[in-house]
C-alpha cells in the first residue's frame, strides 16, 4: 500500500510479473506474482480516510496481508535520510479510526509482519529503524509547522517536543488507521517508511523509496515461505 501512485512502478519492477488492473480517483491497482506468490498493491492516497477506503474494498476483495510503503519525516537525531523505519505501533493522531473504535483502543502492528519487515531489511542490507511512530491528518499544524500566513495556536507548541519525549521516530499519516482497521477485520499488517525529512536535524532528501520497495516484496515472500500466508 504506497501512498503516491507514482511508487507502484518502483514495487512491480520487482515482481516476477505484474498488470494494471484499474485506476480510479487516483486509486491505482496492479496485480501479479513475485515467483509463485501472488501479490497485488494499491496507492492509498494521503491520510487516513482515503486508506480507509482502500482497506474496507481490499478486505471484501479477500486481501489477507496489507504492508504499507511509505515515507515519513523523522523527529529523533540518529535517523538519517534515506534510512527506513519499520513501524511496530502508531499514536493515533488521525481522526477516521475513531470512527470505527474508541479513541484509547490501540493500534499496534501484527507482529508476525514486523518480524517479516525486520528480517527482509536485515537479509538485505538496509539501514533501518524499529519503533513508533505518530499517525496525523494534517502535514502542517498537526506536525508543528505553521498554516498558510503563520496561522498558529498556543496547543500547537510542543507537539514534536513531547513526541520525542514519548520515544516516537516520527510522523507519518496512514499507519495508525491501517493498524486499527487490520486488527479490527482480522487482517495482518504492517508499515515500513522511507524517512524523507529529520525535523531535529533539519535534513531533506527524498531518498529511501527502492529499499522500502524491496523490503516490503521480501516479507510478502517470507510470509508465504513461513506459511502465515496461504497462495490462493
Amino acid at each position: 500500500l504506497p501512498g503516491d501512485p507514482d511508487r507502484i512502478p518502483k514495487i512491480t519492477r520487482l515482481w516476477t510479473e505484474s498488470k494494471e488492473v484499474t485506476r480510479h480517483r487516483g486509486y491505482v491497482v496492479h496485480t501479479g506474482r513475485i515467483g509463485a506468490y501472488p501479490v497485488s498493491v494499491c496507492s492509498t492516497g494521503i491520510g487516513a480516510p482515503s486508506t480507509a477506503i482502500v482497506v474496507e474494498e481490499l478486505a471484501r476483495s479477500g486481501c489477507k496481508a496489507l504492508i504499507r510503503v511509505g515515507s515519513m519525516g523523522a523527529i529523533q537525531r540518529g535517523i538519517r535520510c534515506g534510512e527506513i523505519v519499520i513501524a511496530s505501533a502508531a499514536v493515533r493522531l488521525e481522526g477516521c479510526s475513531k470512527q470505527y473504535v474508541r479513541p484509547d483502543y490501540p493500534a499496534a502492528a501484527d507482529i508476525q509482519t514486523t518480524l517479516a519487515l525486520i528480517e527482509a531489511a536485515q537479509n538485505l542490507g538496509v539501514e533501518h529503524h524499529v519503533g513508533y511512530v505518530a499517525s496525523t491528518d494534517s502535514f502542517y499544524c498537526g506536525q508543528e509547522r505553521r498554516g498558510y500566513g503563520g496561522y498558529w495556536q498556543s496547543w500547537m507548541d510542543g507537539i514534536i517536543r513531547d513526541l520525542q519525549r514519548s520515544k516516537v521516530l516520527g510522523f507519518e499519516m496512514e499507519s495508525s488507521l491501517l493498524f486499527v482497521l487490520a486488527t479490527l477485520f482480522g487482517l495482518k499488517a504492517g508499515s515500513v517508511l522511507a524517512v524523507f525529512a529529520n525535523r531535529a536535524t533539519g535534513e531533506v532528501a527524498v531518498s529511501g523509496e527502492s529499499d522500502c520497495a524491496r523490503v516490503a516484496c521480501e516479507a510478502v515472500k517470507t510470509l508465504y515461505v513461513k506459511g502465515m500466508l496461504k497462495k490462493t
